[in-house]
């Protein structure tokens, strides 16, 4: 008996409900994390689009079931970003991979998933639907909406969707629904999360009230935001023959030489004339009568001429070298008086813009010494993509191989294991290399790997020099020690050997063999 296949179509939210474990998705624990983070990343996009610095609310209320165990639970997340029009919010958060992310510039999400998979997420562990409330501006209405995702057919039902007068002149956007979640077993990651998250946007407020109603305030310490990416052309280097036959639909250029300008980022009139010479493209050739096989050279020869300028780096919103030591050193109680005595170190270093694959990045490192900084046998280390804390799989992470493999640290006076660190690595790209649709750990790819491991070891050159003045201070101080037992001493039995009655003044040779302890310190204090 002959059995035949059956082919079907499934939609694009039909596909990630049955593969959701892809989106980091996993198990209640796992989940609750999830949309914590994917809710929290959107709001402060939000927020950083328009420049104003983030204010998140962030409330987890247990509905029932077990408390130490999974359960059901209401998620709520509020901001005060540019808001959400009304007639785009039912597609924005009912519909997969529709979204706001799909333009080559730096954003925490690439995929426009995260925060639609939280709310199916919701949906089919919880069968309740979510309610959305936003306002793009103090003079605009309110609109708020409830909803459920048809997962069938990738589409939005609508139950309530009503406008209300913006009577607290309210902008932002605000998300509840409920979800399967296990905050007990989460919960150690979701401080941590925050934690992180605060370090690398010191320039936000977080208030998280967790399901036992404990309140975590995560205050801002800079109002400075830094600027907004800007959307950009793509780098003929980082182009395939699919994206080259989409712009050729879509141009309106009348010659190759004009497609190249208008379409592609950095290429003026003469490069663009010197790239056809060398790709032996004729003038004859338009975007209309290109055949396939033309765009294919086109594509090879755009990949190996080496005459372009580098990409753009105004897609690209870094966080900066003082807003990083900002949030290192709020997060991780350093204050400025423990710097200038020498008591702790706080750098930070930011590399020129570089390129993979024709696309930009920036890698930016901060190096921090401290008595807070646990050393527990190893270097602490922090990772960020995008302003993002990677928390899982950080042995799998390019900047783990660098800290513990390639860089040794004995050449700039760390003993791992016994000097406490805190390696700090930030990536910022349009499109940054995860392994996983999850974004927990980046690839190791040869461009990126070489960048973090330059910062690392410029920064580490700035570490070596304020450890062997600690180190050198540290010898001193045990000189000091030293004279400081023996002198008064040998100053009395030379008193009574000279029958003198009058016994030298100690203090004064100790200033004059020493010079750095305390009692230079304290001269140096009363001047």
């Amino acid at each position: 008996m002959t059995v035949a296949e059956v082919f079907q179509e499934i939609s694009a939210a039909d596909f990630f409900y049955r593969n959701r474990d892809i989106a980091g998705f996993t198990s209640p624990s796992r989940a609750v994390y999830s949309t914590i983070r994917e809710l929290v990343e959107n709001s402060l996009d939000a927020c950083e689009t328009m420049g104003v610095p983030p204010d998140i609310y962030l409330r987890l209320s247990h509905e029932s079931g077990p408390v130490d165990g999974p359960g059901v639970y209401s998620v709520r997340v509020e901001d005060n970003g540019l808001g959400i029009p009304g007639k785009i919010i039912p597609s924005a958060f009912g519909q997969v991979l529709y979204g706001s992310k799909y333009k080559l510039r730096q954003t925490r999400g690439q995929f426009g998933l995260g925060g639609k998979m939280a709310l199916l997420y919701g949906q089919v562990t919880t069968h309740s639907e979510a309610q959305i409330v936003s306002s793009t501006g103090p003079k605009d209405r309110v609109t708020e909406v409830i909803l459920r995702i048809d997962i069938q057919q990738n589409k939005p039902i609508i139950m309530k969707n009503k406008t209300h007068p913006n009577k607290h002149h309210w902008r932002g956007t605000a998300i509840e629904f409920k979800t399967e979640a296990d905050y007990s077993r989460a919960m150690s990651k979701i401080l941590d999360y925050m934690k992180q998250t605060a370090i690398i946007v010191p320039y936000a407020n977080i208030t998280f009230v967790d399901p036992r109603g404990r309140l975590y305030r995560f205050l801002r310490g800079t109002t400075t935001v830094p600027e907004a990416p800007t959307e950009t052309s793509p780098h003929p280097h980082g182009v395939d023959v699919e994206t080259v036959q989409r712009l050729l639909k879509v141009t309106n250029a009348k010659t190759l030489q004009e497609f190249l300008r208008k379409h592609f980022q950095r290429i003026g009139d003469a490069t663009a004339r010197k790239f056809l010479q060398y790709a032996s493209m004729g003038q004859r050739k338009t975007p209309r009568n290109m055949t396939p096989d033309d765009v294919v050279k086109l594509v090879n020869a755009m990949k190996n001429y080496e005459d372009f300028l580098a990409p753009d780096s105004s897609c690209l919103s870094p966080l900066g070298e003082d807003l990083l030591a900002t949030g290192i050193k709020k997060e991780l109680g350093i204050t400025d008086d423990d710097i200038a005595q020498g008591h702790a170190y706080v750098g930070t270093l930011q590399r020129k813009p570089a390129t993979y694959a024709g696309f930009p990045f920036i890698v930016e490192v901060g190096l921090a010494s401290s008595k807070n900084i646990p050393t527990e046998g190893k270097i602490l280390l922090f990772r960020f993509a995008n302003k993002i804390p990677l928390l899982f799989d950080e042995a799998s992470d390019v900047s783990w191989k660098v800290v513990n493999n390639t860089i040794d640290w004995r050449n700039y006076k760390v003993a791992p294991g016994e000097t406490p660190l805190a390696v700090f690595v930030h990536l910022c790209s349009t499109k940054v290399p995860y392994k996983t649709v999850g974004k927990e750990f980046i690839a190791d790819r040869p461009d990126v790997e070489h960048e973090i491991v330059n910062a690392i070891r410029e920064a580490g050159r700035t570490l070596k020099l304020y450890l062997s003045k600690k180190e050198h201070l540290a010898t001193e101080r045990k000189r000091l020690d030293v004279f400081e037992k023996y002198l008064p001493k040998i100053a009395q039995f030379s008193t009574k050997l000279a029958k003198q009655k009058r016994e030298p003044e100690v203090s004064t040779l100790l200033k004059s063999v020493m010079k750095y302890g305390p009692a230079n310190e304290d001269e140096q204090e009363q001047e």
